[in-house]
């Protein structure tokens, strides 16, 4: 059985939804450790909670990114995790780190990407005048939120809505294609090869596949 590290940040809803999913065999996998970069992360706690080993990394305990980057590397590597999920981890990884697990990163960013690239990607939306929002499950390279995009999943957005109507409806489809794209992972159906995704066997369009 495969092996997965969550990195997180904060609250650790995506997290609960990929234990979740771990549990009911919706992902062949299991999840062998979460780390964070906040001590205060409530993630940390639903971790605990299945007996997921933690770890806290601390930027504060390090000379610079690179060695925290080095350090995190060095404990993924030392329990032979297949695959790395970031669940609103909030902190820009090294090129280092990036190029040392190259195709094995999966990140979720709350836009259609390339669209709305970085933070308050709700308020982006609102501000364009747009119409439709969603999310994007893709592959993490050295530039944020650059990596070869696997799955998409849009929502509308009404003349009336506000931040929070917008995060609310992708929070929910978010909830539902990660541990697909996860799954995909594991079961040796998703790949990338030469910077761009793959999904049995076919090369996914600029803009992945669509929920």
């Amino acid at each position: 059985m495969k092996k997965i590290v969550v990195l997180i940040s904060g609250e650790g809803l995506t997290l609960q939804a990929l234990i979740d999913a771990c549990k009911c065999g919706r992902i062949s996998a299991e999840i062998c450790a979460v780390i964070s970069n906040k001590s205060s992360a409530f993630g940390l706690q639903r971790a605990k909670l299945e007996n997921i080993p933690t770890q806290t990394f601390l930027r504060k305990n390090f000379v610079d990114n690179q060695a925290m980057d080095q350090a995190i590397g060095d404990y993924i590597q030392s329990i032979n995790a297949d695959l790395i999920v970031l669940a609103g981890y909030m902190k820009i990884l090294t090129a280092e780190f990036t190029q040392r697990f190259v195709g094995k990163i999966l990140n979720i960013h709350p836009s259609l990407l390339p669209k709305f690239p970085g933070l308050n990607t709700y308020q982006q939306a609102l501000d364009a005048g747009e119409t439709e929002h969603g999310t994007t499950v893709h592959f993490v390279n050295e530039e944020v939120d650059a990596g070869a995009v696997v799955l998409q999943a849009k929502v509308p957005v009404f003349p009336a809505d506000t931040v929070t109507d917008i995060e609310q409806r992708v929070k929910t489809q978010e909830l539902r294609i990660y541990p697909l794209v996860v799954q995909w992972f594991v079961s040796d159906r998703l790949k990338l090869i030469n910077g761009s995704a793959y999904l049995d066997g076919e090369q996914l369009p600029s803009h992945g596949a669509s929920y």
